[in-house]
């Protein structure tokens, strides 16, 4: 592949929701530039951007790709993105380095939830619109440019019409040359002919509609227009650029991307008026290529076998092979061996790049998602990019005990890969936490961790670090007496126990007399902690407790630390037993973006988990719920909500505070730990 200058670079992300034939799309795409001789099929898992195993498994994108498009000595770099609200993240990284977005829409389906989900994310980003399918049962177009238009406040303008719908689909009428495209069905070859007569009334609608989106885009051809002059065919092309680069319209086309209709045309379009490089807002105004290096990364790839490839976008300066570079965000020189150019999985070294361009390094040291690649001399960061925060936790675990290294080593590799999920290990509850987007991320990282690591694991649910406390204050005695030849073992203690209001726990002693020497204290404190971390209800660890030590007796001879830590362990569990213990959960702060439509819905759920609304106030065109919510009712909200909000909603949620479960609430969670630790 040859190196290409900014201005003959396009970057162009594929979105929507799953479904809709990105993939299949930016398959026809690659095969019309000749680099492919047959048209992959994501349904017989041979495309070019779905290359992982699990993509040719389920049958759908999980994983951003890179497919740059050689095409009429320019190179259309395509992002093909996922459509599942699961792998978002996937999508936020990619809008980050292109110029604009092709957004897929199913004739059949129309506007579905993850396009208006980032169409409403990027409002400022230009698009273009392919509606695909148009040879699908169901297909309708017209129904799909209304919904378009009543969903979006964007101009939404044709720039083709189909000519048939379903069996029925044979081309389009192209409104800027005014000619019917009959397409042959998988080669991509078009005939051009006269519009149908019966057509002609729809076409000059339309075609008046793109004459005043062209005129808008330019304050002279406004003029123009609006004085009754007519635009030439020039004039409205020119408007045509001008308002798709700068998202002042969004033009849509419309075809079948599995058989190849209308893709031709499409990239016509982007070559001849999508975004450039240097129109980014990012870089706007600035000499790129007499600019300091500065270059994102988007996304890496973790392979056990090459090691880490780092995928990033040249947004200023050059780069060559065989040069260093420096990381401002870990302030380390990188070795850039050789610069790659990815094919979906192929790679091909080039010499150097420019800036607007997508490349990738092999094996670079420290540098991950997110960071800035740049000069020593004159270091550039770029803005962090934003993910999304991961909402669903679950427990992992190996199967063979012998595999936590292994795993831990697994881990820090997916962590690497996927600057989403979130990794931790609970000391209270003893399991390690996985937090991801959904269920079916989860899925797809534990079939990673066997696959690409060796490590097979198994879920569980995630326990809930309950806690324990005591109501109530009560004076009790602990004495530890032991005899068994030579030195006994003696320790005796009175100690007073009652409710801390702020704080885990807080040791006080106040003895007269000397009943307890100075030097047993620390050893009756230690006692009271580790006793602490078993409560006397389900084991939960004990807190907001009060210690005084203010009473006891000892033995010259037998008496010892261990004796008297004993005792405090003794008085412990008396005391707690006697002082009206009771469990505490975790209260979360909870705020959830949800449309209007779902908040009946949603505060009745809330209240169904026991949840507090503490207000509501305007997002955008959604509405903001905040609530305080047990955690051990919010364990699968991130499924729950996209159920009822049909994908619609998010949400995010910190640690507030504990506070007493409810009695009834109480004695099944007591009776459950109960079991379990029969079970043991």
């Amino acid at each position: 592949m040859k190196v290409y200058p900014t201005a003959k670079i396009r970057n162009i992300a594929l979105v929507g929701h799953g479904g809709t034939g990105k993939t299949s799309l930016a398959e026809a795409m690659i095969y019309n530039t000749g680099a492919t001789k047959r048209l992959g099929k994501v349904d017989d898992g041979n495309t070019v951007a779905d290359f992982l195993p699990e993509e040719t498994k389920k049958k759908i994108t999980i994983s951003t790709s890179l497919i740059p498009c050689e095409y009429r000595d320019h190179k259309i770099n395509i992002l093909d993105t996922p459509g599942y609200a699961d792998f978002y993240f996937e999508v936020v990284g990619a809008l980050k380095v292109v110029d604009s977005m092709l957004v897929v829409l199913s004739a059949a389906a129309g506007v579905e939830v993850q396009t208006e989900i980032v169409w409403d994310d990027y409002p400022a980003m230009p698009k273009i619109a392919f509606i695909n399918k148009m040879d699908r049962e169901n297909a309708d177009f017209y129904k799909v440019l209304d919904e378009m238009k009543s969903t979006f406040t964007d101009n939404i303008v044709p720039v083709q019409i189909p000519i048939g719908a379903e069996d029925n689909f044979r081309g389009v009428v192209d409104l800027v040359k005014m000619k019917a495209l009959i397409f042959e069905a998988g080669t991509g070859k078009l005939n051009e002919e006269d519009i149908p007569a019966e057509m002609m009334d729809e076409v000059e609608t339309y075609k008046e509609e793109l004459i005043e989106a062209a005129a808008e885009a330019n304050d002279d051809l406004l003029t123009k227009y609006l004085e009754g002059e007519e635009l030439s065919d020039e004039e409205i092309k020119a408007g045509i650029k001008e308002a798709a680069a700068n998202g002042s319209a969004v033009f849509v086309f419309c075809g079948s991307a599995l058989n190849n209709i209308g893709v031709a045309s499409l990239m016509d379009f982007c070559v001849d008026c999508s975004a450039t490089p240097d129109s980014n807002a990012l870089v706007e105004g600035k000499d790129l290529e007499s600019e300091p290096l500065a270059a994102q990364v988007f996304k890496t790839i973790a392979d056990p076998y090459i090691g880490r490839l780092t995928m990033f976008r040249i947004f200023t300066g050059q780069m060559k092979a065989d040069s260093v570079v420096y990381n401002a965000n870990k302030e380390k020189d990188e070795k850039i061996a050789q610069l790659l150019i990815m094919t979906g999985k192929e790679q091909a070294a080039v010499p150097e790049a420019f800036p607007g361009d997508i490349v990738a390094v092999a094996k670079l040291a420290v540098t991950t998602t997110g960071d800035t690649l740049t000069l020593k001399s004159n270091p550039v960061t770029m803005e962090a990019i934003q993910f999304p925060e991961p909402t669903l936790s679950m427990a992992i675990e190996p199967k063979s005990k012998g595999d936590e290294d292994k795993l831990s080593g697994a881990i820090q590799r997916l962590l690497e890969e996927d600057p989403t999920i979130s990794v931790q290990k609970n000391t209270e509850t003893k399991q390690t936490i996985l937090k991801t987007m959904g269920d079916t991320h989860a899925d797809i990282l534990i079939d990673k961790l066997s696959r690409k690591f060796g490590v097979d694991v198994v879920s569980k649910e995630m326990k809930i670090p309950y806690r324990e406390t005591i109501r109530s204050m009560v004076q009790t005695e602990g004495k530890h007496k032991k005899q068994s030849g030579g030195h006994g073992q003696y320790g005796h203690v009175w100690i007073k126990f009652e409710p801390l209001a702020e704080g885990d726990f807080q040791f006080e002693e106040n003895v007269f007399g000397g009943s307890v020497p100075r030097q047993y204290f620390p050893a009756v404190e230690k006692g009271l902690i580790e006793a602490m971390e078993e409560g006397v209800l389900a084991g939960y660890p004990v807190t907001n407790l009060k210690a005084t030590l203010y009473d006891g007796s000892y033995h010259s001879v037998d008496s010892s630390e261990m004796a008297f830590k004993m005792a405090a362990r003794l008085a412990f569990r008396k005391g707690v037993e006697a002082a009206k213990p009771v469990l505490l959960e975790p209260i979360m702060n909870v705020e959830i973006e949800v449309p209007d439509t779902y908040m009946g819905d949603i505060i009745g759920d809330l209240n169904s988990k026991r949840g507090r609304v503490q207000g509501m106030e305007p997002a955008g065109r959604k509405q903001m719920i905040k609530a305080q919510v047990p955690l051990g009712e919010m364990a699968r909200y991130t499924i729950d909500l996209k159920s009822m909000t049909q994908g619609r909603g998010k949400f995010r949620m910190d640690f507030s505070h504990y506070e007493e479960v409810p009695a009834q609430n109480a004695e099944k969670i007591i009776e459950k730990a109960r079991q379990e630790k029969e079970e043991k």
